[in-house]
């Protein structure tokens, strides 16, 4: 079951949120947690734009995340066990210029990049 962030606190918001520990231009995370039983809940929330396209959540004493759901444009998907399966994106240059998350059913979801702020495309590939 997908956690509802209603019942954990924001901790703070990242934009260019790393993953793999580089940033990723675009991606803004949410990062909440909560008590439970002494033990701290977390949950991080990741944003392309206004869209939520992935959440993970777990305890932040353990090294990895519990589970995760995917979110693609027909809605989400079933929540899977550990952490998401993520791909970075990289254009001819190695730049980083979006992430790719594969859904439970083997299909990767890929996010395009916002589009600069004179609304011409910024030539990230598809």
């Amino acid at each position: 079951m997908i956690p509802d962030i209603s019942d954990f606190s924001l901790v703070r918001t990242q934009d260019d949120a790393p993953f793999e520990g580089v940033p990723v231009p675009g991606l803004r995370a949410s990062y909440f947690h909560r008590d439970e039983d002494g033990r701290t809940a977390t949950v991080g929330c990741y944003f392309i734009g206004d869209r939520e396209i992935l959440r993970a959540w777990g305890y932040a004493d353990e090294e990895h995340c519990r589970h995760n759901a995917v979110r693609g444009r027909d809605g989400w998907h079933p929540a899977a066990d550990g952490c998401p399966d993520v791909q970075l994106i990289r254009d001819g240059q190695a730049a980083v210029v979006g992430l790719a998350v594969r859904a439970p059913n083997g299909q990767w979801l890929r996010e395009p990049r916002p589009e600069p702020a004179g609304g011409r495309s910024a030539g990230t590939p598809r």
